[in-house]
């Protein structure tokens, strides 16, 4: 542990930084129209950032962004150009976070028919806070200008992309598409299949892919006062992304203006600023809101004999078609070009499919997806809102000022103990009463089922509504959507805002943004359960609150376990399973002997049980402990257990393996041992594998990835620890491309270096000075 240290003055901070890098000119000294910037890295390559402003703090961060991660920034940049399958071909898979698209063609297509819209650059043009502030233009610009500039001076070495003709310069516009895109990675981006093939007729359906709803996942905490040892705010951040997706890849940094921002946390690599952190005051958190529709649909009544014509209050109005073309690379190497019609209407584009619904296009119907945030550029404000808040009063204010976050749920604590819940994010106002009225027949069922409207585009009545204190007109303001104030805790593991504590559920809402009353999901119930176990016996500290998130306590396993070991011991072919599973710490550590064995077991007993899993279902007066007690009478369980043991036999795996023998990645020749578990067994560190028959889990695929715990003291220098799962660096070549790796396999966290004096006591700190004139 480090010894904690006062926090320096503002000025002490740029003289003690300029003084312990003789190389450095003072921002002020620094010719007009030059960024500049002062990276101190310390250890495990996390940069601070020190500019004098905006401008050359995002140049700062951008450069450092690209030393980590300059072939995921490429690749990004790939993906929202449309370039794709020019370099890396037309029918492969892309590896992006951003769209579900099934091929590079599609997500070209996608990508470049939003770029032919000027969708964008409209935006862009809008004076804020419509469009971006003035501070938000600058840190874009810096930014850009950084990853072009570390591109100029370097060569990257990291083999993704080292000889690769597609690492290019960074322009604004990247920036901004990137910002876009993720608003829209609940919407429009989970269609892109079928935005790009629809087209009238059985034909038009077939091309559709099938998507499912995106559930990125995330746990986050803010403990209030009367939670916490010392009576101050306690934060918990826990995002959950894709390991692989270089687009929604985290990274983390420290960000400093002196005397006018000090933010430390994480942020998606390609865009500046951060999503999660906190400031010398405040902390926030967030999780994928998870439940709530940021997008209806709009079933159309075409006009006789016209499929590409639609009637709106009785009058015919004309899709409009557009002709999207990109450049692909074809097999025998040659470039050729690629063009395809997408149909685009008043709502949104034509869509053939959603999820699991078909919606065909027929003689006399189409479906037009609305994505409440094809109109959002205000993302990179609302997280600059946060990390200059004071508190966490003026932070939820600045939220509902801004409305620029796209999907999130925020959990914001501070030092005088305040901790307060927002789900301020971009939904359509689509009342329960406006349903009721302008649902059709399939909207009727799939509004109950997962508060998905389909709306009559037909009348114009059924338009979305609109409240006088919402940014952008069709979406419910600020003062209609769900918030919470507690003393005690806030707590959210991507279930709906009902729950956020249990004490005082949460509803009255509209449908669209959220169910109450619904069964919770295994990770909710664990996390709920191991809180109020803590409080029960005392009061959480930043120890206690690592402890619970690496706790790896199996929470369906908890449920289960003492029912099924009874029953497996009547079947004589399962006695070694049953040994096992009774001597089981019942937690996903790396060394936990059975953990596996009950993973492949839940797996193939929650596909094939049934409704009849438990004996005492769900009820929404006991949410927290319902459903439980497992039935094993119902022939599913134990048939699952013996199919798990077959299965493991089959690959040599031992039952009783420990679970880091098969639960693993490999980074640079080593093995590295993972802990947790899928979020379908309740372990509140949640993390996905890929399975390989033969040998277990080879890969993460999908976690736990940036973590913090920030605790305030009654001074300016929070006593905080983070975590970066998968370690700054995509760069196998890179030095801190597995280091954090192994520290979250031993369950260890980097003591975060916050005040000046801390960060340059840092052993081995190295200072990086960049500057580009413009």
């Amino acid at each position: 542990m480090l010894r904690r240290r006062k926090f320096a003055t503002i000025s002490t901070m740029v003289a003690v930084a300029l003084a312990t890098a003789p190389a450095v000119t003072s921002a002020a000294a620094l010719p007009t129209g030059s960024l500049a910037a002062t990276i101190r890295y310390t250890e495990y390559g996390i940069p601070h950032v020190l500019a004098g402003d905006y401008a050359s703090l995002g140049f700062g961060q951008g450069y450092a962004a690209a030393r980590d991660n300059a072939c995921a920034i490429g690749q990004t940049m790939l993906t929202t150009s449309g370039r794709r399958s020019r370099h890396l071909g037309p029918d492969a898979r892309p590896v992006s976070g951003l769209s579900q698209a099934s091929t590079n063609l599609a997500s070209d297509l996608y990508f470049q028919g939003i770029n032919d819209s000027g969708a964008v650059e409209r935006l862009l043009a809008q004076p804020a806070p419509l469009g971006p502030s003035a501070d938000v233009r600058a840190v874009v610009r810096g930014y850009a200008a950084g990853v072009t500039e570390f591109l100029r001076r370097n060569r990257i070495t990291d083999p993704a992309c080292a000889d690769a003709p597609w690492p290019r310069a960074m322009t604004q516009i990247d920036v901004y598409r990137h910002l876009y895109a993720l608003g829209m990675v609940y919407g429009q981006a989970s269609a892109a299949d079928g935005i790009v093939s629809a087209r009238p007729g059985p034909a038009g359906t077939a091309a559709a892919q099938p998507v499912e709803d995106r559930n990125i996942g995330s746990n986050a905490i803010a403990f209030g006062g009367a939670a916490t040892a010392n009576g101050r705010g306690l934060s918990l951040g826990n995002p959950h992304l894709p390991w692989h997706a270089p687009d929604l890849r985290l990274w983390q940094s420290h960000l400093t203006i002196p005397g006018r921002l000090d933010a430390s946390g994480a942020g998606v690599v390609g865009v500046p600023l951060m999503w999660i952190g906190h400031n010398a005051t405040m902390a926030w958190s967030g999780t994928a809101a998870d439940n709530t529709r940021t997008y209806t649909l709009f079933q159309l009544r075409l006009a006789p004999g016209s499929p590409t014509t639609y009637l709106v209050d009785g009058k015919p109005e004309a899709m409009l078609r557009k002709d999207v073309s990109v450049t692909v690379r074809q097999s025998d190497g040659s470039v050729g070009t690629v063009t395809r019609a997408q149909w685009w209407t008043r709502y949104g584009p034509v869509v053939p499919r959603l999820g699991s619904t078909d919606l065909p296009w027929t003689a006399d119907t189409a479906y037009a997806l609305a994505d409440a945030n094809a109109a959002n550029l205000r993302l990179a404000d609302a997280t600059l809102r946060l990390m200059r808040s004071r508190d966490a009063r003026d932070a939820m204010h600045g939220l509902g000022e801004v409305q620029g976050l796209p999907w999130m749920n925020i959990m914001v604590t501070d030092g005088q103990g305040d901790a307060r819940y927002g789900q301020i994010h971009s939904i359509p106002h689509v009342t329960d009463a406006h349903a009721a009225a302008c649902n059709t027949e399939l909207g009727e069922r799939t509004f109950a089922e997962r508060g998905l409207a389909v709306l009559d585009g037909s009348r114009p009545e059924c338009a979305w509504g609109r409240d006088a204190d919402a940014r952008t007109p069709g979406l419910f303001g600020p003062a209609r959507l769900p918030t919470l104030t507690r003393a005690d805790y806030l707590a959210n593991s991507n279930d709906s805002y009902w729950l956020i504590n249990p004490a005082q559920p949460l509803t009255g809402y509209p449908r669209i943004v959220g169910p109450v009353g619904t069964e919770q999901k295994p990770r909710t119930r664990g996390g709920l359960v191991e809180i109020e176990q803590v409080l029960a016996h005392g009061r959480f500290t930043r120890e206690s609150l690592q402890d619970l998130m690496l706790s790896n306590r199996n929470h369906i396993a908890e449920l289960t376990v003492d029912d099924l070991v009874p029953a497996c011991r009547a079947e004589p072919d399962l006695a070694e399973a049953c040994t096992v599973l009774s001597t089981w710490d019942r937690q996903n550590d790396v060394s936990s002997r059975g953990a596996l064995l009950f993973d492949r077991f839940w797996l193939k007993a929650g596909a094939s049980a049934g409704p009849n899993l438990w004996l005492v279902p769900f009820t929404a007066s006991d949410p927290v402990t319902t459903p439980n007690t497992l039935n094993t009478a119902n022939p599913a369980v134990l048939r699952a257990l013996s199919d798990a043991v077959a299965e493991l036999r089959a690959a040599g795996i031992p039952l009783d393996a420990p679970f880091g023998d098969h639960h693993y990645v490999v980074r640079g020749g080593d093995r590295i041992p993972i802990g947790g578990g899928t979020a379908r067994l309740g372990v509140y560190n949640a993390i996905g594998g890929i399975w390989d028959p033969a040998k277990g889990y080879t890969e993460m695929q999908q976690g736990t990835t940036y973590l913090h715990a920030v605790a305030f003291d009654g001074d300016r220098c929070p006593d905080s620890a983070t975590l970066l799962t998968y370690s700054q660096s995509a760069d196998p070549t890179s030095a801190h491309h597995s280091d954090q790796t192994k520290l979250y396999s031993h369950k260890q966290w980097v003591t975060e270096r916050f005040c000046e004096r801390d960060i340059l006591a840092a052993p081995g700190l190295h200072v990086v000075h960049v500057r580009q004139y413009i």
